[in-house]
């Protein structure tokens, strides 16, 4: 007989979690909202840079995706249902066993890790793209932080990275509105001090060794009720893509 050392209810409780972190109603509410948003562009960059058919079954088969903050595994998956071969990685212990309930549910093999993108590094981990989501505006060292994210990169590696602008905008958007008026997020959650404005950002991006390939806003539209892309107004959430040049 096989002995294990799951504990039934420790596994009740990670299912519970999960079925937080998945559910569109939750705390998780404005990552739901804003997944649309993130994954269409996401999709559009990974299959421009490697020259892949949307159109096809599992489009990013062959492709080793590292999600850095992965949480509950929101970006995760779809990555996984297109054929990528994911990694997600978060810092946050009680993440994990999480996302890897919520996988096991819906029958993915997706690598969760509780680690850190520096850790990865030192390890000679690499990777054809990183996803690297409004995580940038939490970490103690913005250019350390890229730095790694860049040495997790094969030649021509591909990272997205999407954080917040630093201007009274996305004060009264992302402190007052979200975490305060809607309550979206607790209070507490950002630290308006440490968003980045995209010209900043592309300065660390390069001094990291990458080259900024693109950029584009993400607009909440309060009348629609929905999330959507833009090429003109990164004045609060943005999302940006860099290349690490290298020989093909």
């Amino acid at each position: 007989m096989v002995t294990t050392t799951v504990d039934p209810s420790e596994v009740a409780k990670f299912e519970a979690m999960a079925a937080e972190w998945w559910d569109p109603n939750g705390k998780f509410k404005p990552l739901h909202m804003l997944n649309p948003c993130r994954l269409d562009y996401i999709t559009s960059q990974i299959a421009a840079e490697f020259d892949r058919d949307l159109t096809q079954p599992l489009p990013f088969k062959g492709l080793r995706l590292l999600d850095i903050g992965c949480g509950g595994g929101l970006l995760s998956e779809p990555m996984a249902r297109l054929g990528a071969t994911v990694v997600g990685a978060d810092a946050a212990p009680r993440n994990i066993p999480v996302a890897q309930v919520h996988a096991a549910q819906s029958g993915l093999d997706i690598d969760y890790r509780h680690t850190t993108a520096e850790a990865l590094a030192e390890a000679g981990e690499q990777f054809d793209i990183v996803l690297n989501m409004e995580v940038v505006e939490h970490v103690a060292d913005p250019q350390a932080y890229l730095t790694a994210c860049q040495l997790l990169l094969k030649n021509n590696g591909l990272m997205i990275c999407s954080t917040l602008n630093r201007n009274p905008k996305s004060f009264v958007m992302a402190i007052i509105g979200a975490e305060y008026v809607m309550r979206w997020l607790p209070k507490g959650t950002h630290d308006w001090a440490k968003f980045i404005t995209p010209d900043e950002l592309y300065d660390l991006i390069r001094k990291a060794g990458l080259e900024p390939v693109d950029k584009k806003g993400m607009v909440f539209n309060p009348v629609s009720w929905s999330w959507s892309l833009s090429a003109r107004d990164l004045s609060c959430n943005y999302v940006t893509a860099s290349v690490k040049r290298g020989a093909r």
